[in-house]
């Protein structure tokens, strides 16, 4: 639980595991079902994982706090990571980026910001807007 970032929010349920949260989680927010299906994958016996957007609903700090403990408990599968949010895949061994369907990037977060394309445009644009909404 704790991988997924869901340990303290177990911990505020009535009842903990046990807790009902409704048909499709209806009872939980949308960071908290997010989490609670990245648990579930974890004690899942698989050997691929894909994430699709799978933590657009988490702020900033639990984002980087799942990853990490992914990147421990996940390392040894072969993970792709779709996402909106470049911090998401910064960390990536290969990054593609596409654009109509088609591939429009390719590249480590450092070759990708070095070339001067949309990605390094938009990770400066999602950097300046997540320290702006820091400081509110």
């Amino acid at each position: 639980m704790e991988a997924a970032g869901l340990a303290r929010d177990l911990a505020g349920f009535p009842q903990g595991l046990d807790t009902e949260v409704g048909e499709r989680g209806v009872t939980l927010s949308g960071g908290q079902r997010q989490r609670l299906c990245l648990a579930r994958m974890l004690l899942a016996d698989c050997r691929i994982l894909l994430l699709d957007d799978a933590l657009s609903a988490v702020d900033a700090e639990t984002e980087h706090h799942i990853l990490s403990a992914l990147e421990r408990h996940t390392g040894h599968l072969s993970r792709v990571i779709v996402s909106h949010r470049l911090s998401a895949v910064k960390d990536a061994g290969e990054i593609l980026v596409l654009r109509d369907g088609r591939i429009a990037e390719r590249g480590t977060h450092a070759t990708l910001l070095a070339s001067e394309g949309w990605y390094a445009e938009t990770w400066r644009y999602q950097q300046l807007a997540s320290a702006a909404g820091s400081l509110l």
